[in-house]
C-alpha cells in the first residue's frame, strides 16, 4: 500500500509538498479554497457555518500549510483547523502535522530550541499560533515550528528592497529555505513513530541581518534596506533536533 498524504493548503509551500510525496509514489490529494483543475487538488474551505471539501483519502497523513493567522479573519484560521482535524479523524488519518512558526517563541535574546519560552500572548497572531498547536497536539499531532521562509518567488533582495525595517540591523537571522522545509516535512512524515510531537525547522545560519540583506540586494541589484537600530541582539532559532531524523539542511538561505 502506498503512503497516502493530504494537504490542507496548496499554496507556496503546501504545493510543492504535495509534488514532492507524489513524486515518491504516494497518494496525494491537496486542498484549495476554490475548485481547480490540478490532478492533486480538492477543495477546502469553510464557509462559516461548515467545511466545504471534496477529500476522500482514507488512512492518510494530513498536513496543515495554511499560512497561521495570516486570515484576514484569524479566528477563521482555528475554525478552519478545528474542521480539518474534525475531517481528518473521520477518514481515519495516520496522522496530522501542522506548519506553525518560530514566532511562538518570545522575542527576548537567547537560544530558543523547542523547549524553549513561548512569548506571552499579547498578538493575535501569537495567541492564535499557540492555540493552533495546542489543538493539534491534543490530537495526537505533531508541529514544526519554521523559520522565515525564503525560496523561489521570497528572494530577500526583492521583498525587503529599500524598507524600513522595525529590526536592528544587529539581529541575527532566523531563516529556511522552502526546499528545506519540504524535506523536513517528509521526513518527520516518514519517520512518523519516531518523530518528536515539535520541531523547529530553521537554516544553521545566522548572518547578521545588516550582512544578510545587504548581500542579497548587492545580489538583486536592489536597494538594501535601512534599521530602526543598531542594538546588538542575539535571538537564535535552534533547528538542530530534526536532524536526528537523518534530515540535514541543504540550501543557502
Amino acid at each position: 500500500m502506498h503512503d497516502k498524504l493530504v494537504v490542507a493548503g496548496a499554496g507556496w509551500l503546501g504545493m510543492p509538498t504535495a509534488e514532492a510525496a507524489a513524486e515518491k509514489g504516494w497518494q496525494v490529494q491537496a486542498t484549495r479554497r476554490q475548485p481547480h483543475s490540478n490532478a492533486l487538488t480538492r477543495q477546502l474551505a469553510h464557509d462559516g457555518t461548515r467545511l466545504v471539501h471534496d477529500v476522500s483519502l482514507q488512512h492518510a497523513f494530513w498536513l496543515c500549510a495554511m499560512p497561521p493567522g495570516a486570515r484576514r479573519e484569524d479566528s477563521n484560521y482555528l475554525v478552519t483547523l478545528e474542521a480539518t482535524l474534525a475531517l481528518a479523524t473521520e477518514l481515519q488519518m495516520q496522522g496530522f502535522l501542522l506548519c506553525s512558526s518560530t514566532g511562538v517563541y518570545a522575542q527576548a535574546d537567547g537560544v530558543y530550541s523547542e523547549q524553549g519560552a513561548l512569548a506571552a500572548t499579547d498578538s493575535q497572531r501569537q495567541r492564535v499560533l499557540q492555540q493552533a498547536e495546542q489543538l493539534v497536539l491534543s490530537h495526537g499531532g505533531k508541529v514544526l515550528r519554521l523559520a522565515g521562509l525564503v525560496g523561489p518567488e521570497r528572494e530577500p533582495g526583492q521583498f525587503i528592497a529599500g524598507k524600513t525595517l522595525r529590526s536592528s540591523s544587529q539581529e541575527r537571522v532566523n531563516m529556511v529555505h522552502r526546499d528545506d522545509v519540504v524535506a523536513a516535512i517528509m521526513s518527520v512524515l516518514t519517520h512518523w513513530p519516531q518523530a518528536r510531537s515539535v520541531y523547529n525547522v530553521c537554516s544553521p545560519a545566522h548572518p547578521l541581518k545588516q550582512d544578510y540583506y545587504q548581500a542579497h540586494c548587492t545580489q538583486a541589484g536592489t536597494q538594501a534596506p535601512s534599521f530602526a537600530s543598531d542594538d546588538s541582539k542575539a535571538r537564535i532559532i535552534d533547528g538542530a533536533a530534526i536532524c536526528e531524523l537523518g534530515f540535514s539542511y541543504q540550501h543557502a538561505i
